[in-house]
């Protein structure tokens, strides 16, 4: 997949509930619609990476509470502009084919992150975040050696594809999960833990006991509001350690 990035902004922001803009840009033939909430210049940056659900209020409503704190985000979209899988099986294939193709998931976040400094964002002073598959990729973000101070990932896939590995990790890494999640198990956890530590990749990873994946998202079957309130402070106290932001 080519990176030729072409982006527009539009002043309104149709199918998005918050204050930002929604920001069409092409990579390669393709469109793709993500959402952009402007904190000003000088605000240190955040990517953001959705679930299977692709780009929806869910990443708009995390995207204005970082926006809140001083952040310029950028909520990328990896599945193309207007799809936004409702059916499991759809999910599934969508967030498969970019499993099986690293290139192509690396490709489309780089793409995101030039979107974003086209609309001004600072984002040779930012982090990565993700949710769910978002975490996953995030974490090839990591591997990848791209730039970044930091990747966080929330309940996140954590394993590594064969082949690959942290050597060129250059920002620090949280992980935040949950002891109870079935989809990724706790084994992943640790074998992570040992990869990060091999390669001296500054790393802090935290369980929270008895939250199952996906505890984060609002209104959902496995929403966990302790782990949810606990990992979003260690989140943002992390953020405020990369880059001194405070409310």
């Amino acid at each position: 997949m080519r990176l030729l990035v072409i982006v527009m902004l539009l002043s309104v922001v149709p199918g998005f509930g918050g204050e930002g803009k929604s920001v069409v840009y092409t990579i390669g033939d393709k469109k793709f619609e993500g959402y952009f909430a402007d904190a000003g210049k000088k605000a240190p940056f955040i990517l953001l990476i959705h679930d299977w659900d692709g780009l929806t209020d869910y990443e708009v409503q995390r995207s204005e509470m970082f926006k809140k704190l001083g952040y310029t985000v950028f909520a990328a979209d990896l599945f193309g502009k207007g799809i936004r899988p409702k059916a499991l099986e759809d999910k599934k294939r969508l967030t498969g084919a970019l499993y099986a193709d690293r290139t192509a998931m690396r490709t489309l976040m780089n793409g995101a992150i030039e979107a974003a400094r086209s609309n001004g964002a600072a984002v040779e002073n930012g982090v990565a975040i993700g949710y769910c598959f978002g975490g996953a990729a995030v974490l090839e973000l990591a591997r990848a050696g791209v730039p970044l101070k930091g990747f966080i990932t929330f309940h996140g896939g954590l394993a590594t594809p064969e082949g690959q590995g942290y050597t060129k990790t250059k920002g620090k890494v949280l992980i935040l999960h949950g002891s109870a999640d079935q989809a990724v198990p706790v084994e992943q956890f640790t074998a992570l833990a040992g990869e990060l530590e091999k390669a001296h990749v500054d790393h802090e990873m935290i369980l929270y006991g008895g939250a199952d994946h996906a505890f984060t998202v609002f209104g959902g079957e496995r929403y966990n509001r302790e782990a949810d309130k606990k990992s979003w402070n260690r989140c943002t106290g992390f953020l405020k350690e990369l880059f001194g932001v405070s409310e």
